[in-house]
């Protein structure tokens, strides 16, 4: 991986599974263009065989809210670790996690099998903290408006089993 900050950058699916850990039905990332440091634009992908998608709700399948959630944090979090010069100086046993979620308006159902679209702006709030803000389509439809929080920690404090 480079620390050229030529934007835009553009990441395929096996180029974002390089930056985070996220595996399995929950990684649904297709691809990322990285305008700027805190600027990107993500799509992401639903199988109709998801577990989840199978379940939520049969007969008429939908993207759950909270998948939209997660996909804009991984997204967002492969855009910070390639694209933003300033986590590139956080440690590097440091791993990005969901901290909060601020505000969410689900606007229009999310249909599996269709390109999800990420419009994504991130601010630092603090030294390990980032505010990651997005706008959510499918097509030229506004499916969700969301807002939420990054944190960053040691990895070996993070995964500490207590005792």
């Amino acid at each position: 991986m480079s620390d050229d900050y030529h934007y835009p950058i553009i990441l395929g699916r096996d180029e974002i599974a390089a930056l985070i850990p996220h595996r399995g039905a929950i990684f649904v990332c297709q691809q990322l263009t990285i305008d700027g440091p805190h600027d990107f634009r993500g799509v992401a992908r639903w199988s109709p065989d998801n577990a989840v998608i199978e379940g939520h709700f049969p007969g008429m399948p939908i993207v759950p809210g909270v998948m939209l959630i997660e996909a804009m944090a991984q997204l967002a979090g492969a855009g910070l670790l390639r694209g933003d010069p300033y986590v590139k100086t956080l440690p590097q046993a440091s791993v990005g996690v969901l901290a909060g979620v601020r505000n969410c308006w689900f606007k229009s159902p999310v249909p599996p099998d269709t390109d999800v679209e990420f419009h994504i702006h991130c601010r630092q709030m603090g030294a390990v903290v980032v505010q990651v803000s997005a706008q959510v389509k499918v097509a030229d439809t506004e499916a969700a408006k969301l807002e939420a929080v990054i944190a960053y920690a040691p990895r070996d404090q993070l995964f500490a089993l207590p005792g």
